[in-house]
C-alpha cells in the first residue's frame, strides 16, 4: 500500500507523455463522472460530484441508515463484519451499488468510474463487494485522517460485483468539514491513497498520479489563455480546477444582493452547483462512437459545515434538500429509503418523501 502527499513525484518523461496523450489521442471512452472540493473562509468547504451514464434509467434511490447497524461484505465466506458507527444518508444505483454519501460528522465519500483500476485479489485478507465501499467508509470514519490511518492498513480487499456500474473499475474521493481530502486507488492490485487537503478534484482516467502531471501542464497554459474543452475525463479534470480555483473564497460583493439570504455558504453552495454543471454532460442520446461517454443523469451538492445535501436530478426541475441534522440516527431506529427520481416532490425539504425499507444488499438478491 502507498500513500502519496502533495509532492512533485511524477517525472519529466512521465509528464510529456501524459500530455501527449491528452493532447494528441483520441479521445477515450469513459464513464465521465466527476468531483470537486470547494474550502472557503469561515469554515465553508462544500463537495459536488456529477453522475453521468449511457443509461437513462440506473435506478437512483436515496437511502437512510442510522448507527449500530450489522454489516456484513457480501463478498463470500470470508467477508468483513463491521457494525456502522455513524448514521449516513447516502445514493444507490441498480438497488445494490452505493456510489455516494455524507455521514453525520460531515464526512463525504464519492465513487467514479476509474477504467485503469484493478483490485487485485483478497491475499487472504476479508472481503467487501465492491458496492459496499462507500458504505464502509460512511459507517465507520468521522473524517479523512481517521480514514486514511484504517485504511492503509487494509482491513478489507474489494471484490468485484457483477450489480454494479463497473464490477472493479472504481475509484473514491473522501472529504470532511476541516477541507481535508483523499482520493484512493487501487493500481496494479495495490492500494494506493493520495491525501492532501490540495486533492480537491476527481474524475476518471488516468490515475490519479497521471492527472496531476496532465493539470500541471494546463496550469502553467493558463486557464484564460487556453483551456481543453472536451468531455474527456483529463480536460474535465484540468477545466474544473481552474473553475474551482476561480471561485471566491469569501462572500463576493458583486453578487451579494443575488444571494438568497446573502450568506456566504449559500453562495460556496451554488457556485459548486453552477461548477459542476458546467462539467455535466447534455441530457441527450449517447454518442455511437462514444457509448459510454454519456449524458449526466444527477448531480449532488453537500454543504459540510451545515450538513445539507442538495440533490439535482437532470430529469426535474427542482433541486431537492436533505438536511441530514432532519434524520434521527439513534441505534435501532429505521432504514429509510426515498425514490426521488420517480417521485418528485414540489418541495424545499423532502424529508417526508422517505419510508421504511430493509436495508440494501450489495448483491440485489
Amino acid at each position: 500500500m502507498k500513500i502519496s502527499n502533495h509532492k512533485k513525484k511524477v517525472a519529466s518523461l512521465c509528464l510529456a507523455a501524459c500530455i501527449g496523450l491528452s493532447i494528441t489521442a483520441p479521445m477515450t471512452v469513459t464513464n465521465a463522472c466527476s468531483r470537486a472540493l470547494y474550502t472557503g473562509d469561515d469554515q465553508v468547504v462544500v463537495t459536488g460530484r456529477t453522475m453521468d451514464w449511457d443509461q437513462d434509467d440506473v435506478l437512483t434511490k436515496i437511502w437512510v441508515s442510522p448507527r449500530g447497524m450489522e454489516r456484513d461484505g457480501d463478498a463470500g465466506n470470508n467477508s468483513i463484519q463491521w457494525t456502522s458507527q455513524y448514521g449516513s444518508v447516502y445514493v444507490s444505483t441498480f438497488d445494490s451499488d452505493i456510489v455516494d454519501g455524507i455521514n453525520e460528522k460531515g464526512l463525504v465519500v464519492n465513487k467514479l468510474y476509474l477504467a485503469g483500476a484493478d483490485v487485485g485479489t483478497t491475499d487472504g485478507k476479508a472481503g467487501l463487494n465492491i458496492n459496499g465501499w462507500v458504505q464502509y467508509i460512511l459507517d465507520n470514519y468521522k473524517d479523512v485522517n481517521d480514514a486514511v490511518t484504517h485504511l492503509q492498513e487494509e482491513p478489507f480487499r474489494l471484490v468485484p460485483s457483477k450489480n454494479t456500474l463497473a464490477p472493479t473499475t472504481l475509484h473514491v474521493s473522501i472529504s470532511d468539514p476541516s477541507g481535508d481530502s483523499a482520493i484512493i486507488e487501487y493500481i496494479q492490485g495495490q492500494l494506493k491513497i493520495h491525501h492532501s487537503k490540495e486533492y480537491k478534484v476527481m474524475t476518471n482516467e488516468p490515475d490519479f498520479d497521471a492527472q496531476l502531471a496532465i493539470n500541471d501542464y494546463w496550469q502553467r497554459k493558463g486557464g484564460l489563455n487556453f483551456m481543453p474543452g472536451t468531455p474527456d475525463s483529463a480536460d474535465r479534470f484540468s477545466r474544473l480546477s481552474f473553475l474551482l480555483n476561480s471561485l471566491p473564497k469569501n462572500l463576493s460583493k458583486n453578487v451579494k444582493s443575488r444571494i438568497p439570504g446573502g450568506k456566504h455558504d449559500t453562495q460556496a453552495v451554488l457556485s459548486v452547483l453552477s461548477t459542476m454543471r458546467s462539467v455535466s454532460g447534455p441530457l441527450s442520446d449517447v454518442s455511437p462512437n462514444l457509448p459510454n461517454l454519456g449524458p449526466t443523469l444527477w448531480r449532488t451538492v453537500y454543504d459540510q459545515k451545515n450538513l445539507i445535501m442538495y440533490f439535482d436530478a437532470a430529469n426535474s426541475l427542482n433541486v431537492f434538500k436533505l438536511n441530514i441534522n432532519d434524520f434521527d440516527f439513534s441505534q435501532g431506529g429505521p432504514t429509510l429509503m426515498s425514490d426521488l427520481l420517480v417521485n418528485n416532490p414540489i418541495s424545499d425539504s423532502v424529508k417526508d418523501n422517505f419510508k421504511v425499507a430493509a436495508p440494501l444488499k450489495y448483491s440485489g438478491q
